[in-house]
């Protein structure tokens, strides 16, 4: 369990705490620990760039972003090797589910403009554990989708750094990065790792005042 320092509704989850968007019960437990509702909200997640605005939990469409100006109203997402991003403005929180598809159809730029659609400013932004550069052997297709950013794995592998892709996308904010691989660290479930169907949780959230 991570929550990043500054952030006021932020958490990433590791394999111990469960798929709290699929399991009622690690939703619960990770709720109690949190201090936050036991409903969230969540999407069906599609590799695209669409954000949808809820004021409600439950399921809120075909999308890879949620946002929210309503306080005590917990979203979530849920990874395996992709990138949770949570970005916070004065009002509202939105979170973000960007693998190398999502980031390349821009879902980060759409978070940022659902914001400001709400008449909200980002102020900071947090990259949980994802997929690195160290492991991410990819084609030269991918790195040109997400507009460069080659590296080279540990193996010697050509690959691409998604982290830095992503805080780049994110401007002038404030990113806070985990830094932390899903694919070496067992701590977290990983596709690419092992082709798992299990996953981690991100969730965000607007305290209550």
């Amino acid at each position: 369990m991570i929550r990043p320092a500054g952030f006021r509704g932020a958490f990433f989850g590791d394999a111990s705490d469960g798929n709290g968007r699929d399991d009622p019960a690690a939703r619960r437990r990770i709720s109690e620990a949190l201090g936050i509702p036991t409903d969230w909200a969540f999407t069906e997640q599609i590799h695209e760039g669409t954000v949808v605005v809820v004021d409600e939990p439950g399921f809120a469409g075909r999308a890879d972003g949620l946002i929210t100006a309503r306080s005590d109203l917990p979203m979530t997402i849920a990874t395996a090797d992709c990138l949770p991003i949570i970005v916070e403005g004065a009002r509202s929180v939105a979170v973000l589910h960007a693998g190398w598809r999502s980031i390349a159809a821009g879902i980060i730029e759409a978070g940022l403009s659902a914001m400001a659609a709400l008449g909200d400013a980002p102020l900071r932004a947090a990259i949980g554990p994802s997929i690195g550069p160290c492991c991410y052997e990819v084609g030269d297709e991918v790195r040109s989708a997400v507009g460069g950013y080659g590296a080279v794995t540990t193996a010697g592998g050509a690959s691409v750094d998604l982290w830095s892709a992503a805080a780049d996308r994110l401007g002038s904010l404030d990113v806070w990065r985990s830094d932390l691989c899903t694919y070496t660290d067992t701590a977290y479930w990983s596709y690419r790792r092992d082709g798992t169907k299990r996953r981690q949780v991100a969730v965000a959230w607007v305290p209550g005042r």
